[in-house]
């Protein structure tokens, strides 16, 4: 069973400056809730009770934001206030949490590659922090099923427009005599151009991946960027079966936000609240009353 997972939070997050000037981006709130919580949640409904994440200088809030605060917890405590304290024990009480620094930012490929230690010889999970995937959309479990019965490494394929597949890295796919939703990955290729694309099946931010990985990756040079990619490791892997066994692709059609997209991350922000049972009916009837008075300007 794949117990242990993965999640690089070394970057910068560039995009959402000058609040992440001294707030790692991870922290950034989604509602109620940091983004980071909702991936480490997403980990822990798929049965992954072991998460190492991968962070960088300036990122201590992300172990405290995971770690017990007993003075708060006390101060609640006395207060009576029995619903705030349960959702600030709920982070801590999620999994069992480890954290390693990257040092050098060598790309996604070499964070990956710093987890060897702690993962060791099993299959694992990565879940990239910028992506956060709706709860009620199981992408992850769906993919460890999918390891579990075919063996080797699976990634998280979403179809997008073909204007879109630089953004991505993007997979060339046959189909398989498994369910509708599982494919075979028989080629990956980061950002390539539109005309140079293999498919417009785009790879998200979910893995979950064979360790043959990491000896791969210790031969994967840098790539697009000058950086390591896990996506040049993970052709590799898809190009000789016997380096770790097959890749096969998991077709997501569900509910995916991008958080490090300030767009995106504001749409995470309405959907979500939207479905809140204690802010969903208030919320909607101000946003009906918002839209349309915006269309009558």
């Amino acid at each position: 069973m794949i117990k242990k997972a993965v999640i690089p939070a070394a970057g910068l997050g560039t995009r959402f400056l000058p609040a992440t000037k001294a707030t790692p981006k991870e922290m950034l709130p989604v509602v109620d809730k940091p983004a980071i919580q909702y991936v480490v949640e997403e980990a822990a409904a798929a049965g992954l009770s072991d998460v190492l994440m991968i962070t960088g200088r300036n990122k201590r809030p992300l172990e405290d934001h995971f770690d017990r605060n007993y003075e708060l917890e006390s101060a609640l405590t006395r207060k009576g206030d029995a619903e705030r304290l349960l959702r600030v024990q709920e982070s801590s009480e999620l999994a069992t949490m480890h954290y390693v620094r990257q040092g050098d930012p060598k790309g996604l490929g070499h964070a990956v590659l710093c987890a060897e230690p702690h993962v060791g010889d099993e299959p694992f999970a990565v879940l990239l922090g910028d992506d956060l995937i709706d709860p009620r959309d199981p992408l992850l479990s769906r993919m460890v099923e999918v390891q579990e019965q075919h063996g080797g490494s699976v990634i998280a394929l979403m179809e997008v427009e073909p204007a879109q597949v630089n953004l991505y890295g993007c997979a060339a796919i046959e189909p398989t005599s498994a369910e509708a939703d599982v494919v075979a990955v028989t080629g990956l290729v980061e950002k390539p151009p539109a005309h140079e694309a293999p498919s417009n099946y785009a790879i998200i931010g979910r893995y979950v991946l064979d360790p043959a990985v990491f000896d791969v990756l210790r031969g994967t040079g840098p790539g697009r960027g000058g950086e390591i990619q896990l996506t040049d490791a993970l052709q590799r892997l898809a190009a000789d079966a016997s380096l770790g066994g097959p890749v096969h692709g998991v077709i997501f059609k569900g509910r995916r936000y991008d958080t490090g997209d300030r767009g995106d991350y504001l749409r995470a922000i309405v959907s979500l609240a939207c479905e809140r049972e204690d802010l969903g009916a208030d919320f909607r009837a101000w946003l009906r009353r918002y839209v349309a008075e915006e269309l009558t300007d």
